[in-house]
């Protein structure tokens, strides 16, 4: 991956964050505004993709391995956003709660598919990217994990306030993020 497309696709999840962010705690946001952050994340995703596939950087997966990787991941990547939309709009229109909690629930499958995606990758990658992957993925999750520690003896000491929802669907997020922060900076150790 090349560092013009880390940023687009750091810069897209950053986007996408702040959009479902905005979403949430400022129910009040103009439609178009939210429609606007979100298309521009979809976009700048979609560019970093796109010159990822292009890319001979640090890594070093065979071609073929790269376009079924792209073609199992970028869908589910498109399905988990519809499915996002739809089940918050869904979410404020059914009161039924068998019902709420299968909605609630339909990004899940995406994001099951889009790891799937991730895992094949991985295990078909060479010896040298699964050790990069392996310790990043390992950073990702120590960071998150030590985050979402600290922040649960903050909020147990009343010294912020953060809603349990809020925090449990960004621990994904965030393992993602850091993930390909520290997956740069392993890349460029070992080249």
């Amino acid at each position: 991956m090349t560092h013009s497309s880390r940023y687009f696709a750091l810069a897209g999840a950053l986007l996408l964050m702040a959009a479902l962010l905005a979403q949430q705690l400022l129910p009040a946001l103009p439609d178009f505004v939210l429609g606007t952050l979100y298309g521009l994340a979809i976009g700048l995703l979609g560019v970093g993709a796109i010159k990822a596939m292009h890319s001979d950087g640090c890594d070093d997966v065979s071609p073929s391995v790269r376009r079924r990787y792209l073609r199992e991941f970028l869908p589910a990547m498109v399905g988990y956003i519809g499915a996002v939309f739809l089940s918050v709009w869904l979410l404020k229109r059914i009161d039924a709660p068998a019902l709420r909690a299968l909605i609630a629930l339909l990004p899940v499958p995406a994001i099951a598919l889009a790891m799937r995606a991730i895992v094949r990758r991985i295990r078909d990658a060479d010896e040298l990217q699964r050790q990069i992957e392996l310790e990043a993925v390992s950073i990702a999750a120590a960071c998150v994990s030590l985050g979402y520690l600290a922040a649960g003896f903050l909020q147990r000491a009343n010294v912020i306030d953060v809603p349990s929802s809020a925090a449990m669907i960004w621990v994904f997020p965030l393992v993602c993020l850091t993930f390909a922060l520290a997956k740069v900076v392993l890349s460029r150790r070992y080249r």
